[in-house]
């Protein structure tokens, strides 16, 4: 195997780990309670022990002995959420930009989809198949980025607002935001490489049709 084809190879296994993690966040609470993109630790006065926020939903933890978990939907209303639970006021404003912003959540499972997609072209030979590999690898960047941005403007606004309170509450950051970064900067790396390779690919079987029309005159 040529420097060039493991390279190529190794912009594959990014495309495939940006997949694995995108599906773990697209996994998150409520589907998996415990995995989240913000965590919130309820304060004493609070009923449960904390609120996990996901890509289609919400669970709050340890709720009379079990969580108590909506069901997955797109888009949902985090802030009223918190308020329900610890009392947390929020202006109109920040509550009605949270809840609209839940919905573009949905760009999560379409990274996820546009990043197999691209990992499955990755593993075509030709330079066509690459070059589309390449393509798709941007356009999953592209959205991951997107998702990523409204991401943390949505639980920016939950996060700021719950820790600047006097409920006792504290939100942080979790690892399903984390796992989005990472598949963003897998998915730019990805897309570099491939294209790279891609057109060193070309070069390559450009010099070597020369050289043999050279042979040959």
């Amino acid at each position: 195997m040529g420097l060039g084809r493991f390279i190529h190879h190794f912009g594959g296994f990014l495309l495939f780990a940006a997949t694995v993690l995108l599906v773990v966040v697209d996994i998150t609470a409520p589907v998996v309670n415990d995995i989240s993109l913000l965590k919130i630790d309820l304060g004493s006065s609070a009923d449960g022990s904390g609120v996990t926020f996901g890509t289609f939903g919400y669970c709050v933890l340890d709720v009379n002995g079990q969580d108590d978990c909506s069901k997955a939907k797109i888009g949902y209303n985090p802030a009223q959420v918190i308020t329900d639970v610890d009392g947390t006021e929020f202006s109109n404003a920040s509550e009605n930009t949270s809840k609209a912003l839940t919905r573009v959540m949905v760009l999560h499972p379409v990274a996820t989809g546009l990043s197999f997609i691209a990992f499955i072209l990755c593993l075509g030979a030709g330079t066509l198949g690459s070059f589309m590999a390449s393509m798709v690898s941007a356009l999953a960047c592209l959205v991951t980025i997107v998702a990523l941005a409204c991401d943390f403007v949505v639980f920016g606004i939950i996060k700021r607002k719950v820790n600047d309170s006097n409920t006792g509450s504290s939100a942080h950051w979790s690892v399903g935001i984390w796992l989005v970064v990472v598949s963003a900067i897998c998915t730019l790396a990805a897309t570099v490489v491939v294209f790279f390779t891609c057109c060193a690919g070309r070069a390559r079987r450009r010099r070597e049709s020369n050289k043999m029309a050279t042979i040959h005159e």
